[in-house]
């Protein structure tokens, strides 16, 4: 399927190919066996298995990996929202890594694509895809919030993260994804059987902190595609449909204030209205105050008057 941009003089193509067969199980596993872990976790909450030591570690790596996207793989990586010092920045890169929602490179390159194609055609993950009617919205939905994963063409990196192609710190990240998601899943493990020194507590930490903690934050990471391209208040102007949907501010870490996001994308606060929380952006606020990050883009009164009346 040709998009204008991509028919432009010397653009090069969005897509860049077909994911091969060993990425494509290893998709479905990554996707689906947390997705189980979630669904099993509903009787497995009543009564069994579920301590204070799984949900102390749970909220532990739901924070690290989650912030790790948030504002690396998100706010840094595609939209150039501040500047980090180098060991930050490949920290952050690791701790996104280890949300599982795929190597640096390529998330960049989804949402890069994403912003350029916003709600249109090239969009890879636009609820609005399929039309308006009720039907063609529940199917936007399904397609938006995680029905797209499943298609296996591969954005075109050289086209949309050709930066990071180039930096070498996020490449050897990159190429260190396996390993990453082998520790997001170890990691909670090991401290669950140690913190309660036996076989049935590295279990339990492994299947509450470890999977079911993955399954939660890749629907919380999904909703912003999904719920908050379909409702919301727009209070700022965007080209596309974004809006901000409060319900999930805490859970996103800030980014379900997607309204401000698509009006202004590098800000690097996305709650920027008095009660909005924005757990992202108070820690890059921490980061800079620390001298760990320079040149962060932070909203003006003047540049908010100016995409409000736009």
């Amino acid at each position: 399927m040709t998009t204008t941009v991509e028919a432009s003089a010397g653009a090069k193509p969005i897509i860049e190919g077909r994911r091969n067969l060993a990425t494509r199980i290893a998709v479905y596993l990554f996707i689906l066996v947390p997705f189980a872990a979630l669904v099993a976790a509903v009787p497995a909450a009543w009564g069994w298995g579920l301590g204070w030591v799984d949900i102390a570690l749970a909220v532990f790596f739901f924070y690290l990996s989650g912030l790790g996207v948030t504002v690396g793989y998100h706010r840094l990586f595609t939209h150039g929202s501040f500047k980090a010092n180098r060991w930050l920045k490949i920290t952050l890169a690791a701790m996104g890594s280890m949300a599982v929602q795929s190597p640096p490179i390529t998330w960049v390159a989804d949402h890069r694509r994403h912003h350029a194609f916003s709600d249109r055609e090239g969009d890879p993950h636009s609820p609005w895809l399929f039309g308006t009617t009720p039907v063609a919205l529940a199917r936007g939905f399904w397609h938006a919030h995680m029905g797209w994963i499943f298609d296996h063409d591969v954005t075109n990196k050289e086209r949309f993260a050709p930066d990071l192609i180039a930096d070498k710190d996020i490449v050897a990240v990159n190429r260190l994804f396996i390993l990453f998601t082998g520790l997001t899943l170890a990691l909670p493990a090991v401290l669950g059987g140690l913190i309660t020194w036996s076989w049935w507590g590295a279990l339990t930490a492994f299947f509450w902190a470890g999977l079911v903690r993955i399954a939660i934050l890749h629907h919380v990471t999904w909703s912003t595609n999904s719920i908050c391209h379909l409702i919301g208040e727009r209070p700022f102007v965007s080209r596309d449909k974004a809006a901000n949907f409060w319900p999930l501010a805490i859970l996103s870490f800030g980014e379900s204030w997607h309204n401000l996001h698509h009006a202004d994308p590098t800000c690097a606060r996305h709650g920027v209205k008095r009660g909005q929380l924005d757990t992202s952006a108070r820690l890059i606020w921490i980061f800079e105050k620390l001298g760990w990050v320079t040149d962060v883009r932070w909203p003006t009164e003047r540049r908010l008057a100016k995409l409000a009346a736009e």
